[in-house]
């Protein structure tokens, strides 16, 4: 693989994409790491109850998730120098036994990366991505809004 370097970067290209698939063993996986253990990330009935669609995603999951496509393209997660997001939408996550989940249950949620502003100086990318899941009917929404990576480079 050949390392990135600031020369060969122009605003506008284009860093990769991929989908990351979120099972509710994802979501019990991540409470246990994080002590995050609301049950608004694991009982559909409570987060029913909260007016929610169903079992939701940790919004730090999400940016979490969504951050491996840029440390991916640049190869050194300690080149990410800052990285922010807003949370605008939930990622509901069915049970694998709901009539509208996928078969393996669960859902997919999608990144894409472009470099947004390059910085001469400083050496930096800003690297603007694109979060967006299907929400509980289905139709693709945007997750994160203004999603930015701050990578140092060479």
């Amino acid at each position: 693989m050949t390392a990135i370097t600031f020369e060969t970067l122009e605003k506008g290209t284009e860093i990769g994409a991929c989908q990351i698939p979120v099972t509710r063993a994802d979501l019990v996986a991540y409470a246990g790491a994080s002590g995050d253990f609301n049950p608004i990330h694991w009982n559909e009935r409570f987060a029913n109850a909260v007016g929610l669609p169903g079992v939701i995603a940790h919004g730090m999951f999400t940016m979490g998730v969504a951050i491996q496509l840029v440390t991916n393209w640049v190869g050194d997660a300690g080149a990410i120098v800052d990285y922010q997001t807003r949370f605008s939408k939930p990622v509901p996550v069915p049970d694998a036994e709901g009539e509208s989940s996928p078969a393996s249950g669960g859902n997919v949620i999608s990144v894409a990366g472009k470099i947004g502003a390059l910085d001469q100086e400083n050496r930096t990318a800003r690297v603007d991505l694109t979060v967006t899941a299907p929400d509980a009917q289905g139709k693709e929404q945007k997750v994160l809004m203004k999603a930015q990576a701050l990578v140092q480079l060479a």
